[in-house]
């Protein structure tokens, strides 16, 4: 009794080994995959709009909601207003474009329901503690490494998908230039 039950628990560890291997392998592929197609400097155009080092953090299991992040400069002669983002059904339910701005003494978070405005001539940050996106109903977690494509709709401009890379939970953006808490790739 004792050998069958030793044996049933190595075939067990051996088969969780296995399972866990090809997991990695699976993961090192995406993070492969992910490298090539979100370069360390990622720079994305839509008519007068240049978005560059779109990012997201990494969420804990079963976290509700997670961030987006990235720099949008308006090269052109007009204003033109981010007013909606989306990413697919089976990633979140939907996307807000939020501000965190102080309120007295209290930092409070809150949806701008017409937007974010994106003046001519100029740069918007969207960054951890300032203008971001947020996934809201995450229905996986969001996993360092990989990437989640998000749409972004400008009023005039249009749409544009764009990859968010997804590093650790403090990540801070920056990526390319190294630093504590900034997104590096290829290994």
């Amino acid at each position: 009794m004792k050998t069958t039950l030793i044996a049933a628990l190595g075939l067990a560890v051996l088969a969780t080994g296995a399972a866990h291997a090809e997991g990695q392998m699976t993961h090192q592929m995406k993070q492969g995959e992910m490298s090539a197609a979100t370069p360390a400097e990622a720079r994305f155009e839509l008519g007068a709009l240049v978005i560059e080092n779109p990012f997201s953090r990494a969420s804990l299991p079963n976290q509700p909601v997670g961030g987006g992040f990235f720099t949008v400069t308006n090269t052109g002669t007009e204003d033109d207003r981010l007013i909606a983002a989306s990413a697919a059904p089976e990633m979140a339910d939907h996307m807000e474009i939020h501000e965190m701005a102080m309120d007295g003494q209290v930092m409070k978070m809150r949806e701008l329901p017409k937007g974010l405005l994106i003046a001519a001539g100029e740069t918007v940050q969207l960054k951890p503690g300032g203008y971001h996106l947020m996934l809201m109903g995450l229905k996986q977690p969001l996993v360092e490494g990989e990437t989640v494509a998000v749409t972004l709709t400008f009023e005039k401009a249009g749409s544009i998908e764009v990859p968010l890379a997804i590093g650790a939970p403090n990540a801070k953006g920056g990526m390319g230039h190294g630093g504590e808490g900034q997104m590096k790739y290829g290994g």
